[in-house]
């Protein structure tokens, strides 16, 4: 049966990328879609991940619930983003192979590499250390799912895929400061400076470190390309491979929201990781797949969308 006619089960199809990749796909003519609410499942608790499953009778399920935010409130609820993220991986895998589904497709996050491995970082970098304190609960529970499916494969032939996006931006992000990550936060504050007539606007640290961002119309596709042609245990980093500082994704981010007022660096607050590159050759080879989508193509295709729906009430602030 061709991809576009099987019964796909998506996880977390209302989040960020599970509603561009939905998007993606209705676009390119997938029909059988299937997209169970939050409400109507609890994905850590086994008998409902299984009656999920029963019900629904996926031919592939892709994987993209999950507890997600920024480092404050990591650091806030660690138990929480352990608990939730582990159980819900290992009981969706599980179920899945438990009910015949013949192909499971899972996302983790570049958090889960190691704090001080080299960047660009190699997908065999995953086991040479330990992530980032700060979010490392949830980045250990999602780095289990590359565990588990390596183990299923081993021993039940389970086709199961991991995949490992970068940092993710774009349309129907989250913008709640206290959850947000570092793109849509300072599209947020940008716009909320200038709306509000600002004369300056303050930014963390030196503007040095350098971090490698990813559209997240680029990864959907990604993820579409590997659902179709990618069958191995093997990790892929999906992302665009290009390092780009923080000073110069702020000024243009500033210059695209169209802040006149003076950017500070308080440089009393600490950088962060200075360098966090992902290598892609194995996403080009195995994927046969190039991101085409630039940064500051990606950054006015999102200030472009937050504006637009600003005083809607549907974005997440």
């Amino acid at each position: 049966m061709p991809f576009k006619k099987k019964r796909i089960l998506i996880t977390g199809a209302s989040g960020f990328l599970g509603s561009n990749l939905v998007r993606e796909m209705k676009s390119q003519g997938y029909a059988g879609l299937q997209l169970p609410a939050h409400r109507d499942f609890d994905l850590t608790v086994q008998d409902q991940v299984r009656a999920m499953i029963l019900k629904y009778h996926p031919d592939i399920v892709i994987h993209l619930a999950g507890l997600v935010g920024g480092i404050l409130i990591n650091k806030e609820k660690p138990a929480d983003f352990f608990y939730h993220n582990l159980m819900m991986g290992t009981l969706m895998l599980h179920e899945s192979w438990q009910g015949s589904v013949e192909k499971f497709v899972t996302c983790i996050g570049g958090c889960s590499y190691p704090a001080h491995a080299s960047s660009p970082i190699p997908e065999d970098a995953l086991w040479e250390g330990y992530p980032q304190p700060e979010s490392a609960p949830y980045s250990i529970a999602k780095k289990m799912s590359v565990v588990q499916s390596q183990a299923y494969r081993a021993q039940y032939g389970f086709n199961s895929v991991v995949l490992v996006p970068g940092n993710l931006y774009g349309p129907f992000d989250n913008f709640d400061l206290k959850n947000s990550h570092v793109i849509p936060a300072l599209i947020r504050k940008v716009f909320e400076a200038k709306k509000r007539g600002d004369s300056q606007f303050q930014v963390w640290g030196t503007g040095k470190p350098i971090r490698d961002f990813i559209y997240v119309g680029d990864a959907v596709k990604a993820i579409i390309q590997a659902l179709e042609i990618y069958n191995e245990s093997e990790i892929i980093n999906i992302s665009s491979g290009i390092e780009t500082s923080i000073r110069e994704l702020v000024d243009t981010i500033v210059e695209l929201v169209g802040f006149q007022g003076e950017v500070v660096w308080d440089q009393s607050k600490p950088d962060g990781q200075m360098r966090k590159g992902f290598d892609v050759k194995r996403m080009n080879e195995k994927l046969h797949y190039t991101c085409s989508t630039s940064l500051r193509d990606g950054l006015m295709r999102t200030i472009q969308w937050f504006e637009q729906n600003y005083d809607s009430g549907s974005i997440r602030l």
